[in-house]
Formats: structure tokens, C-alpha cells, sequence
């Protein structure tokens, strides 16, 4: 974890200030927002990594900028609120807040809650990148298993790795060659014709139609492709 960009939003320079001094000497860049409508031109502009939000702010309040930042952005927010009401925190959670701080509060703290949701935000996106779902597709790269639908797939380890390569890059077009050299290896000198047998084992297990596949696509003069809009 590092140089990851923390957007503060507060209509109190000074604190803004002092969080920013905080965060940089901990190794985060720093935006900087003054009002609810800064934020959320910054949020969609700059995508930071996370956004500490005050909720007594000008021209649009902190609970409208959670609300409309939600509606577009898995980003975490940190809530900060002068008053320590419950109504306030829990508002603030439902309308997607990962955390809140009651001011006045430690810098340290702060920093503190940041590090741990961007680890926790960590942790879920590589879970997801481990578990790819295309359509009825899914293939867990960490369990090495594959379903289609309610259906469970036996692949072939070869199989399961032409896949996955394929699932993993959802859209792109690989030739023959690329294929070997990525799934077989570079020091793999057998014939091309190796893909082209291992795709149609795939589409005899995946496909509901194997000889017009929806999945696993022919770009003539190309290679192979895994379509990304099922």
C-alpha cells in the first residue's frame, strides 16, 4: 500500500490543511474539495482511492455527495460530522459511508481508518478478479473450477488455463501463436493446431451449440476471442 489518492472534502481549510500535512507524510497524494459541489466534480474527475467527507458542507450537503457518489462509484467514504448524533452516523451508513469520525478527532486515527479500508478494499478486489463471471460463465481461478449456469465443467489443466486466459481478457482478440506462447509456454514448439483442438473441446463443453458458438468466438484471420457482452 502506497501513494494511493485521498480526496478531503471540508469547508474548514485549516483542518483540510492539517489532514493533507498528515496523509502526505504517510505517503498518500492529497486532493482537495471545499464544498459538496467540488467533490463531486473531483470524485468523477480524479477517482480517487478514497474520499474523507465532511457532512455539514456548502452548496451540496455530505449526505447528497455520499448519495450521488454511490449511485456511480464503488469508492470508500470516510464521514466526518462536528455533531455526535446517531441519526447522522447511521444516515450517513446507509447511504454507503464505509466508516465515520466524530470531531474532533486524531490525525492519526484517521490515517489509522484509511489504511484499513484500503486494505479491506484490497483484499476484495483481488477476491474478485479471482472469481470471473461472463454471462452463465463463471470460472474461480483460485478453486480451478468452472461452471456454466447451475452446471459444473470438468476441464482439462490445459483447458482450464486457455480459458481462463481467454475469461481473463474478455473482448481481446489472441492469434494462434499468442495463445501457445501464454497457455503453453515459450519454449512450446508444437504445432498451432493444438489451440484449435483444445477451443473446440471447450465449445463442446460450454457452448450450447458448439458448431455457432456465443461464447468462445472465431475472428477470422485472427485468432479467438471470449465475447464480454453476454
Amino acid at each position: 500500500m502506497g501513494n494511493e489518492l485521498v480526496l478531503v472534502v471540508d469547508d474548514e481549510k485549516t483542518l483540510v490543511k492539517a489532514l493533507s500535512f498528515n496523509l502526505e507524510k504517510e505517503g498518500f497524494r492529497v486532493e482537495q474539495a471545499y464544498d459538496g459541489e467540488e467533490a463531486l466534480n473531483k470524485v468523477f474527475e480524479i477517482k480517487p482511492d478514497i474520499v474523507v467527507l465532511d457532512l455539514m458542507l456548502p452548496e451540496v450537503d455530505g449526505f447528497e455527495v455520499c448519495r450521488r457518489i454511490r449511485k456511480k462509484l464503488d469508492v470508500p467514504i470516510i464521514m466526518l460530522t462536528a455533531r455526535g448524533e446517531d441519526i447522522d452516523k447511521v444516515l450517513g451508513l446507509e447511504l454507503g459511508a464505509d466508516d465515520y469520525l466524530t470531531k474532533p478527532f486524531n490525525s492519526r486515527e484517521l490515517v489509522a481508518r484509511i489504511k484499513a479500508i484500503l486494505r479491506r478494499s484490497t483484499v476484495r478486489d483481488e477476491e474478485n478478479r479471482k472469481l470471473i463471471q461472463i454471462g452463465k460463465l463463471q470460472v474461480d481461478l483460485l478453486q480451478h473450477r468452472v461452471r456454466m449456469g447451475d452446471q459444473e465443467i470438468s476441464l482439462t489443466s490445459k483447458e482450464f488455463a486457455l480459458l481462463s486466459f481467454l475469461a481473463s481478457n474478455a473482448g481481446n482478440v489472441y492469434s494462434r501463436e499468442q495463445l501457445l506462447e501464454q497457455v503453453w509456454g515459450y519454449d512450446y514448439y508444437g504445432d498451432v493446431r493444438t489451440v484449435d483442438v483444445h477451443i473446440r473441446h471447450l465449445r463442446e463443453k460450454l457452448e450450447k451449440d458448439p458448431g455457432n458458438p456465443e461464447l468462445i468466438i472465431t475472428v477470422w484471420g485472427t485468432g479467438y476471442k471470449i465475447r464480454e457482452d453476454l
